[in-house]
């Protein structure tokens, strides 16, 4: 049986895991996907020694940067942005690959409009480093808003009302609002949205966060991470399963 798994920390509620045996039992495949829940990274090393047949790993939460120390093979895209969500192990060696950037670029422009030509990301992750490579890819400029100022990123307290209807476009990167703290959200000025907003939430569960609740109010249209998930874990299997 060949044997996939997830790092990151915590994983209770994780999607892989339930996509990929859902799918290796719908196309009858002799695979299994574990999670590997680590606290700390340096853990990687006990869990490819526990499960010598590993063959792929996907990366989350908070280790798609700190991962990068024990990759032995860069992707070139991993290599530009230093974030990596998809490991795959070939004669002992680590191979990263960025799958977020595929799944969230086939997500968004599902539903880019013309005029969403500045965005504000919210949060400096790994994630967001993804994003933020697909938005330059598109030529979309953009701002990153941390809760910590620094010289990439401003701070939420500096986010006001004109700085939102300017930016049409605000993805939120960050964990804030997940499963089971839905009550959170993004402190930003919602009150500057209007319908020429695209309010893209890379968080799945709950469906539909406070954060896209509340652009919804104000009539933007909103998107929720579950596509680019969809999208990444595909992509995810195909540099698994392809030949080098």
């Amino acid at each position: 049986m060949k044997l996939f798994g997830l790092i990151g920390y915590p994983l209770g509620h994780s999607f892989s895991k339930r996509y990929f045996t859902e799918k290796f039992d719908r196309e009858s495949l002799d695979c299994s996907y574990e999670n590997f829940p680590i606290e700390n990274i340096t853990l990687i090393e006990t869990v490819l020694q526990n499960n010598p047949g590993l063959l792929g790993l996907n990366v989350t939460i908070p280790y798609k940067e700190q991962i990068i120390p024990y990759l032995q093979e860069l992707s070139a895209d991993v290599a530009t942005i230093g974030a990596c969500n998809t490991i795959k192990i070939k004669n002992g060696r680590l191979c990263g690959y960025n799958t977020d950037i595929t799944g969230f670029e086939l997500s968004l422009c599902a539903k880019l409009k013309s005029h969403h030509k500045k965005a504000l990301i919210l949060g400096t992750g790994g994630a967001a480093k993804a994003v933020a490579y697909v938005l330059d890819k598109l030529g979309i400029s953009y701002f990153f808003i941390s809760r910590r100022a620094d010289k990439r990123a401003i701070n939420y307290i500096d986010v006001d009302k004109k700085l939102i209807r300017d930016y049409t476009l605000i993805i939120n990167t960050s964990p804030v609002g997940t499963f089971p703290n839905t009550d959170q959200y993004p402190d930003i000025p919602y009150e500057g949205i209007g319908p020429h907003h695209f309010l893209f939430d890379l968080i799945y569960n709950p469906e539909k966060t406070t954060f896209l609740q509340k652009g919804e109010a104000y009539g933007a249209d909103i998107q929720n991470g579950y596509d680019m998930l969809v999208n990444q874990a595909e992509a995810s299997w195909r540099i698994w399963n392809e030949e080098d």
